[in-house]
């Protein structure tokens, strides 16, 4: 009788499936690119000594046959998960959840995995049993996006015992800090709607105890102040649409209020919205400026002008400065690295109106 497909003999040493080719080894690599397989391991896991051509022979017979390396022999030649830990709160926000898709892509070029833990609550416990988790996974480093000043304090009293980087809130002096210069954006901002001829501007700010809705908070007041402005008071939103909604009612009912300048998009959509809804027009009554850059703010109407922040350019600096520090622990300089922002100017800004 005719063997079957199935009843075909293996090789010892090779499963059914390497030796059809659908799953290649690191043996058919080294085959391939004329060299051992130690060389092979070693191109890898990164060893200096390996020459640049031979190293991209290697590469090369890996794209060729599509080879995939065990994560877990990777781990056992180098000493290291090839895994990173991202702790994020707010998640759902578009700045956190730009963040993490930047992290997840950069990191996955950079040939690790990551393990994310969205937290809900930054209190102190919460805090350390999602360090602890981190720690027990093997994270080889964590990066935590805390934009609320009490989760870098949470932080700095817990024991990483890993290389860490911390976005938006200052930790420590041995912790870089990576963040967006909203200092800079929001005096952009002001000087933009002052520079239009606008006598003040009012502000609908972000909650209390976010680092980057503080920071804009002070620059629009240091802003005014040097311009010899009247500084008005400032109202507190919660970075949603309904407050900055419930806010722009409160303001629309002020003839005075020319100018506002809104500490995120969302909210100065709601304000958009508000005064819409009473007969002021936008920008021929009163002018707005938001903060973020979100998709949807060039389709508003009027589309919204606005301070454009690069989040995708945190998540990538923050990961690239990670793996400095697990690569050379003690060897990279510890520099906070503020993001440039951008003014985006589009119609929602424009003259007062004429008395």
């Amino acid at each position: 009788m005719t063997p079957s497909a199935t009843d075909s003999p293996v090789p010892k040493g090779r499963s059914r499936r390497n030796f059809a080719g659908a799953r290649p080894v690191m043996a058919d690599v080294a085959r391939l690119a004329g060299v051992s397989k130690q060389t092979v391991s070693r191109v890898l896991n990164d060893h200096p000594a390996v020459r640049p051509a031979t190293r991209e022979a290697v590469l090369d017979a890996m794209r060729t046959l599509g080879y995939r390396p065990s994560r877990s022999a990777r781990s056992l030649a180098s000493g290291r998960t090839r895994m990173l830990g991202v702790i994020s709160f707010d998640a759902a926000r578009y700045g956190p959840a730009s963040i993490l898709t930047a992290i997840n892509t950069a990191a996955q070029e950079a040939g690790y995995l990551v393990s994310s833990i969205a937290l809900d609550t930054a209190d102190h416990d919460t805090v350390v049993e999602a360090v602890n988790r981190l720690s027990a996974e093997g994270a080889d480093g964590v990066i935590a996006i805390a934009p609320q000043q009490w989760v870098g304090l949470a932080l700095a009293e817990t024991d990483v015992g890993t290389p860490l980087v911390v976005l938006e809130s200052a930790l420590d002096d041995s912790t870089p800090l990576v963040t967006g210069d909203s200092r800079t954006g929001a005096r952009k901002a002001t000087e933009h709607l002052l520079g239009l001829g606008h006598a003040t501007v009012w502000h609908i700010a972000g909650p209390a105890g976010w680092t980057s809705a503080e920071h804009r908070l002070a620059s629009w007041q240091a802003t005014l102040q040097a311009a010899g402005a009247d500084i008005p008071a400032p109202l507190a939103g919660d970075w949603s649409a309904d407050s900055g909604y419930d806010l722009g009612r409160r303001l629309a009912r002020r003839p005075e209020v020319t100018a506002v300048f809104a500490s995120n998009d969302q909210m100065a959509l709601g304000l958009l919205h508000a005064l819409h809804e009473s007969g002021r027009s936008v920008p021929g009554d009163v002018s707005v400026v938001g903060y973020d850059d979100i998709p949807e703010a060039a389709h508003l109407l009027p589309p919204l002008t606005t301070v454009r922040t690069d989040f995708a350019e945190i998540g990538t600096r923050s990961l690239r400065l990670l793996l400095d520090r697990i690569d050379g622990p003690g060897e990279v300089p510890l520099v906070d690295t503020l993001v440039p922002v951008d003014l985006v100017v589009r119609a929602s800004s424009g003259p007062p109106p004429v008395n």
